[in-house]
Formats: C-alpha cells, structure tokens, sequence
C-alpha cells in the first residue's frame, strides 16, 4: 500500500513536470493584402521561413511560440484591378514576426499513442513584428532605412499529422490583421519627409493591411509521456 501511494505521489509530480514538446521549423511564402498589387488573399510573392514550439497541455490544446521572416513584392501591374495596372506601383518589404499564443486541435490529438494521427488546427495569440517604413514619390517607392513596429492578430488554419514517433508535418495558412496601413509603402503618416513633400497618402486610409504566411511545418516532439496515463 505504501509502495503504491509512492507510486501516485511520484505521478502526480511528474504530471505537474512533464509534458510534451515540439520544436522545428516553418518554410513556405508570404503575401500582403493592401492597396498595392493584387487582392488575392492567399499568393506567395516571395519565401518565408522560422522556427516554432509547442508546448502540448493536452490533447485539445498546446501553447505556441514562433519567430517567421518573409519578404512580399506587391506588383499593381499583376492586378485584376484596372486602375491599379494603369498606376504601376510595386511596393516590396519584409517582415520579422514573433507571435504567441494558442493552437487548438479539432481532433483529440495524443502524441503518447503508436499509430497514425491527424487532426486539423486553429491557432490565434498576439504578434509583434518589425518592417521597412517606406513611402511612395512620383511613382517609385522611396526606401528611407526607417523601421516601425507594431502588433497584428494571427488567424491561421491548418492540419498536421504524425511521421513517426518523433516527427510532425504540417500545412498552414495563417493571416494576420495588422494595426498598420503601411506595410505596402502608401499611408506613411510616421514620416517627417511627408511634412515637405505634402499628402503621400492614397488607397482606402480607412483600412488597415494585412499579410499572409503559408506554408509548412515540420516538428521534432520530446518530452517524457505525462505520468496521467501511467494507468490508461
């Protein structure tokens, strides 16, 4: 009897201690929605890639972390929109995101148990991320070597499925609303410059932009199985 309260005591603890992790990487491309270049939601112009963690609290459940790098071109003469090909602008930047939050899995997802397992997922939290803060004069894009920063909201969907016993792949689509109008370079309110060289707004000033990260994930778990299920 004592042997087995020990036996409890130790699980207990161990379930407070040990949990599953992942760590890996994200690679895949990034898009902007704004007031420059196409409208498409979902159209990498140029490469993204980062790292990520999990931290599984259950099989419902896990606390994430990443930090993604991407750059996006946005070309008006590649838009459906007529007016915008007639402009011609192409506005190009590059962002550096960490975000945190929380992913949540539609299906029961044990990473303790041998065989195959899926499960689609949703993931929100808060971000912050850093880009280039730049404005546009007679047409061209002019780069100041100025950064801003702000915070944007992930809403991001996706599906995963094990590998193996170690190993995770992922497919994701994850946009972000962003407290900016001027990831593409035509609501540069920031500017000093914009004092000498007048009103260089122009689109919808009224609505924020937007970026895209889609891609893959690929995830190394570790972490010993939580002591619960020593009596599954």
């Amino acid at each position: 009897m004592r042997c087995y309260i020990v036996v409890v005591i130790l699980c207990a603890i161990g379930k407070i201690s040990a949990q599953t992790y992942e760590v890996g990487l994200f690679a895949g491309g990034a898009n902007n929605i704004g007031d420059v270049g196409r409208t498409n939601y979902i159209l990498p112009s140029n490469l993204a890639f980062g790292g990520l963690f999990k931290w599984n609290k259950a099989k419902r459940y896990a606390w994430r972390a990443s930090v993604i790098y991407g750059k996006f071109t946005a070309d008006d003469s590649k838009s459906n929109i007529p007016s915008r090909q007639q402009r011609g602008y192409v506005a190009k930047n590059s962002i550096l995101e960490a975000s945190a939050g929380l992913e949540f899995n539609f299906v029961e997802y044990n990473l303790h148990k041998l065989g195959p397992a899926f499960t689609p997922y949703l993931y929100t939290g808060l971000t912050y991320f850093r880009y280039g803060y730049n404005y546009f004069d007679a047409g061209q894009m002019i780069d100041v070597a100025q950064k801003d920063g702000t915070f944007a909201v992930p809403m991001t969907v996706g599906a995963k499925m094990r590998l193996s016993q170690f190993f995770i792949l992922g497919a994701e689509i994850g946009a972000r609303y962003t407290f900016t109008d001027n990831l593409d370079a035509s609501n540069p309110e920031k500017l000093n410059v914009s004092q000498q060289l007048g009103d260089l707004q122009f689109g919808n000033i009224f609505s924020n932009d937007w970026y895209v990260f889609s891609g893959l994930t690929l995830t190394y778990t570790f972490g010993r199985k939580p002591c619960m299920d020593c009596f599954e």
